[in-house]
């Protein structure tokens, strides 16, 4: 699979959608680890995964060479636009002289994705490895991301727990409601809803999500539908697939504060180290 289109309808309002996510505190824990877990600051770090860039805009705001991969054409087309507001932004503060350095963006299928050299580390952040649904496409991700790392470098990523599938998740429906500026150039704002059903299988681990999203249009809502899946992976399958793809698992925290993962705690946060 070359090009990922299962957020083509909602790339232009995904960060809309996940407005609670506090990029700024994921990106000191990033940090943390790489003060913690390596020699030296990586020089170069690739998002894998990084949909609309908000990891990878935030990284390059602390001076980082950074490489942006996803699968979804849509979602980069949304990442390459906030890198021009972001490049807007810091003339307008007067900070000209100090370049942001450009993310170079690949579309690429994060199974088998290809770069022109290592990197020091490698972020996949919000479950994006829980839409790899079978066990051997997680393997072939973990065997690419080891073979374009650097000898120690470091492999930081993020799962939905066993208990976020089984009690958040599970067959529960949600609706999310937020505004955002129309678009066309004013500040007029349009209304954006979004909801979901979820059938989860206990059985196969298995999560569908049959997304809604209504979108109003001068006084009109029109809809659109996607269907999108994941798959619940287990700490302990992780760590030994980690192990085959010739990683050292270093840790697996609860949360940003790199607390040990609680009974309840709805996001695992894996960090591993390329043995080579």
């Amino acid at each position: 699979m070359k090009n990922y289109d299962g957020y083509g309808m909602i790339a232009h309002v995904y960060d809309k959608l996940n407005s609670e996510i506090d990029y700024s505190e994921w990106a000191d824990f990033n940090e943390r680890l790489f003060e913690k877990y390596l020699t030296a600051r990586p020089e170069i770090v690739l998002d894998l995964a990084c949909g609309t860039g908000s990891m990878t805009l935030e990284m390059v705001r602390r001076g980082y060479d950074m490489i942006g991969v996803d699968g979804s054409e849509d979602m980069l087309s949304v990442a390459y636009d906030r890198w021009i507001d972001l490049c807007i932004e810091n003339e307008e503060k007067g900070d000209g002289e100090h370049t942001l350095k450009r993310p170079l963006y690949l579309l690429q299928d994060m199974r088998e994705f290809e770069l022109y050299g290592t990197v020091g580390a490698v972020l996949c952040c919000l479950d994006s490895i829980n839409y790899l649904i079978e066990d051997s496409d997680v393997e072939r991700c973990f065997s690419c991301v080891h073979n374009y790392l650097d000898p120690d470098g470091l492999f930081v990523f993020d799962v939905n727990t066993p208990y976020k599938f089984e009690n958040i998740y599970s067959d529960n429906a949600y609706i999310l409601e937020d505004e955002m500026l129309d678009g066309n150039g004013g500040d007029g704002k349009r209304q954006i809803y979004c909801g979901w059903q979820n059938h989860y299988d206990r059985d196969s681990g298995i999560c569908d999500f049959y997304l809604s999203l209504f979108e109003e249009k001068d006084g009109v809502y029109q809809r659109s539908d996607e269907c999108q899946r994941e798959r619940c992976h287990t700490a302990e399958k992780l760590g030994t697939m980690l192990k085959n793809n010739g990683f050292e698992l270093l840790g697996i925290f609860g949360d940003t504060d790199m607390n040990e993962p609680k009974a309840d705690c709805e996001r695992y946060y894996i960090v591993a180290r390329a043995k080579k």
